[in-house]
């Protein structure tokens, strides 16, 4: 590791010298020329970097690094130098004491990847880096052993301060209010968790984390930002990937990356089509209560899932330089995916006495289709100064999904009780326009500003018909217009050790929700400012302090909204509440980071004040079904909630051959409000959600390089027990189990995967309603999955070596650094 901590510090010496190093005063210019190319490939290494010191002077030093063809062209002053060239996970090439007193050209300088180095640089490859930003951390995705065969849930829930639960929503250091971003757009499909379950895993190129975003990301997501960055071709010349896995329950897929970059194009591709088979099972054990609390009878739910997924994925862009300073980026995204569901519920119904009563079946036999395609295009202007750019973007897309379902309901005595169809089907349109302007102000100093148009349009379409008869109370059309514009600006600013960053966004929200069966229109307009403030102080080259403010807003979607909605159980129903109104938080956030030579340490306290947050409530509706109450479940204002913690990231590497990544996150949170509604008889009822819970998660990560070439990585989570409002969340331990090997001269890597070893990643909880309900329930999303992947690579390394390129979803040009 010593070699590479040499180059790394070399490097940034060198981006500072050409920065701001001047040439010798009077003296002639000569043109130092040459190419770089990889040993074994012959290859060009884009972005080596070359340093030219004079032997007599050690003052006078020049450098500059290769374009895309492995070219440089450097102008350097009359003398005797030493010429050093390198390029990372490569030994570098010395010329010593060479005369320069005319243009001179260096001829194909050939770099060799050394056995020592190259090991080191392959482990550092192997595992999720990260890169610690002012506004933000990004994850470097690598080739995380994790995620082989699997989705974005998949990376997203080996990602520090994330987590994805049974049902794969994401949460960000445990909040569910978190917005998620692919290529720094929003999502356009109409289930984000369904999306994030058919992208592969191995489309993903890096994952930024925004615990406390900046006025320049759009202020929606009370928890943050998640933005995810899909790979795109970076290597000269024709390169690409091959990967296939196969595993049980059944997952089958074959995907590839494709890429060829030119001189004035750039074309690249990602196919991909999966094939998964999902099953799961819950149950939920309920004792039913008189006024009194005492006993009434009993009902046992178990359910068992069977979801089966085809699934194809596909994009084609192209880079267009239509200068060295000005480049057209356009991408053509399609996805298509088809499911079958079948959801098989057994309830059993037992007397006061516990005493077997009769068995219900209901099946729920559900088959899906969805179809989403976007297009969206990028213009990148560069100006001359480093940093000065104006990006304009674009994004237009269309999502449809439709969704039948036939439940049948019988008794023990094989009699049909009912016969329901449901039809859920959903169309939605987003129109996305963006432009961003950077400009650097002097050597510590930068101004950003810009613009967001976000247009949304969804209509869903669910009915449902009981034994040949329409049920209205189960059937409407709702439709759901967004328009939201926004502005936005930023200034930061370095003194000395100190770094600020200032920033001030206006959001114009119009939302519109419409149930066109009953004719109720509800139109919601307002219009807010977020502020946002970052403060870093370097206390010394290791270490640093952070202190920053932000305040965001969630609007409620969706399931959210839609008072019509689910049937798949007849007891236990879930309907949404269009007269939801969105949620303002305000995110304060502290932060420590300390490195040493083998250790890494980076923690935070946090502190949220939520208005008008939302909360799900149970209630009884008034109806019965043989005798058991149809309990509701709907999401509500609550009129605040405090949410405080506190999380760290430890990275440690005891041995070159062993490296640990732990992460943990306590956090306290509180509520407070009531919640009243009208029972059967006519009566008020008054709940109480005051309450005050912790909770916790941790993740160990241990990656361990063993002999042959083979690595082994595991990784165990654990999230702790937490009080609701109506009951509790218990904890649960999980843990995944990986090993690889390369084969074929590293071109090619097997790696074997176990999801849930254990079989233990479930949700467990207990709800207690006085005079309602007692149960307790187990809900596991999907079974213990195994899973062998072959992954095969042309004209491109195991270790992504280049820099990544500016474009879309990128914001490297827009990072204030300080």
């Amino acid at each position: 590791m010593k070699s590479i901590k040499t180059i790394l510090a070399a490097i940034l010496f060198l981006i500072s010298f050409i920065s701001h190093a001047q040439p010798n005063a009077g003296g002639a210019k000569f043109k130092v020329t040459g190419k770089v190319i990889e040993k074994s490939t012959n290859l060009p290494l884009e972005y080596s970097t070359i340093t030219l010191k004079s032997t007599t002077n050690p003052n006078s030093v020049f450098g500059g690094i290769t374009n895309n063809k492995g070219e440089f062209s450097i102008d350097v002053a009359s003398g005797n130098y030493n010429i050093v060239i390198e390029f990372i996970s490569f030994q570098p090439n010395e010329i010593n004491n060479k005369s320069i007193t005319q243009n001179t050209n260096l001829g194909t300088i050939i770099l060799d990847e050394g056995a020592k180095q190259l090991d080191e640089v392959i482990i550092r490859a192997e595992k999720t880096t990260v890169e610690i930003k002012l506004d933000k951390k990004v994850y470097n995705v690598g080739n995380d052993l994790m995620v082989k065969g699997g989705t974005v849930s998949d990376i997203l829930d080996n990602i520090p301060s994330v987590s994805v639960d049974v049902e794969g929503n994401v949460s960000l250091r445990g909040n569910e209010n978190v917005k998620i971003l692919i290529d720094g757009r929003p999502s356009n499909a109409i289930s984000v968790t369904d999306a994030l379950r058919l992208i592969p895993a191995d489309a993903i190129d890096k994952v930024e984390v925004i615990t406390n975003p900046s006025a320049r990301y759009d202020a929606e997501g009370g928890g943050g930002i998640l933005n995810i960055i899909l790979k795109k071709g970076k290597n000269q010349g024709l390169n690409g990937t091959l990967i296939a896995n196969t595993g049980y329950p059944e997952n089958h897929g074959l995907s590839g990356t494709l890429n060829f970059k030119g001189e004035e194009f750039n074309l690249f591709t990602t196919q991909g089509y999966s094939y998964r088979n999902s099953p799961g099972n819950s149950f939920t054990n309920s004792r039913y209560l008189n006024d009194d609390n005492s006993t009434r009878d009993y009902m046992y739910e178990n359910r068992e899932n069977e979801r089966l997924n085809k699934s194809y994925n596909g994009n084609f862009g192209f880079d267009w330089f239509l200068s060295k300073s000005l480049t057209w980026t356009n991408t053509l995204n399609y996805r298509k995916s088809s499911g079958n569901n079948i959801d098989d519920v057994f309830q059993d119904y037992y007397d006061v006495d516990f005493i077997y009563d009769y068995t219900r079946n209901r099946v729920n036999e559900e088959d899906s289709k969805s179809e989403n395609i976007e297009f969206s295009t990028n213009f990148t202007k560069k100006f001359k100064k480093d940093g000065h750019k104006l990006t304009v973007d674009g994004s237009f897309s269309s999502n449809t999904d439709n969704n039948i379902a036939l439940i049948t309901d019988s008794t023990n005595n094989s009699a049909i009780v009912a016969t329901d169809n449901t039809l859920n089907n959903q169309e939605q349109s987003r129109n996305l326009i963006q432009a961003d302007y950077v400009l650097p102000i002097g050597k510590n100093t930068q101004f950003e500003a810009g613009y967001l148009g976000n247009f949304i349009r969804n209509i869903t379409d669910y009915s449902v018909i009981r034994n040949g008869i329409p049920f209205p109370q189960f059937t409407n059309t709702l439709e759901y217009k967004e328009k939201v514009n926004a502005l936005y600006t930023q200034f930061g600013t370095k003194f000395n050790k100190l770094s600020m960053l200032y920033g001030l966004r206006w959001e114009d929200s119009n939302i519109d929700v419409n149930q066109l069966a009953t004719n109720d229109f509800n139109n919601k307009k307002y219009n807010n400012f977020f502020p946002s403030a970052f403060f870093t102080y370097e206390i010394s080259e290791t270490s640093d302090v952070s202190l920053s403010y932000s305040k965001r807003i969630q609007r409620p979607r969706g399931r959210q909204l839609n008072p019509f909605n689910n049937l798949s159980s007849n007891v236990n129903i879930f309907i949404g509440n269009p007269d939801l109104d969105p949620a303002f938080t305000d995110a304060f956030d502290l932060g420590f980071l300390k490195k040493w030579s083998k250790i890494t340490f980076n923690t935070s306290m946090y502190f949220n004040i939520t208005n008008d947050s939302f909360q799900f409530v149970r209630r009884p509706n008034g109806d019965f079904q043989d005798g058991i109450p149809v309990i509701i479940s709907t999401p509500i204002n609550l009129a605040k909630e405090y949410r405080t913690g506190f999380e760290f990231t430890l990275n440690y590497s005891p041995y070159k051959w062993w490296k640990l990544n732990s992460n943990f996150n306590f956090f306290y949170n509180e509520t407070d409000g009531d919640f009243s509604y009208i029972d059967n008889n006519g009566d008020e009822i008054i709940q109480n959600f005051d309450n005050k819970a912790t909770s916790w998660f941790a993740r160990l990560t241990s990656k361990i390089n063993l002999p042959y070439k083979i690595d082994w990585q595991t990784n165990m989570t654990y999230n702790g027990s937490q009080r609701t409002a109506q009951g509790k969340n218990l904890g649960v331990f999980a843990m995944n189990l990986a090993f690889s090997k390369d084969v074929f001269k590293e071109k090619a890597t097997i790696s074997l995967n176990v999801s849930d070893l254990l079989n233990s990643r479930k949700r467990i909880s207990e709800t207690y309603l006085p005079g309602q309900v007692d149960s307790y329930g187990e809900f596991q999303w999907r079974e213990r999955q195994i899973t062998l992947s072959f992954t095969y690579r042309f004209n491109v390394k195991k270790n992504e070596r280049e820099k990544p390129r500016n474009g879309n979803g990128g914001d490297d040009g827009g990072d204030f650094q300080g």
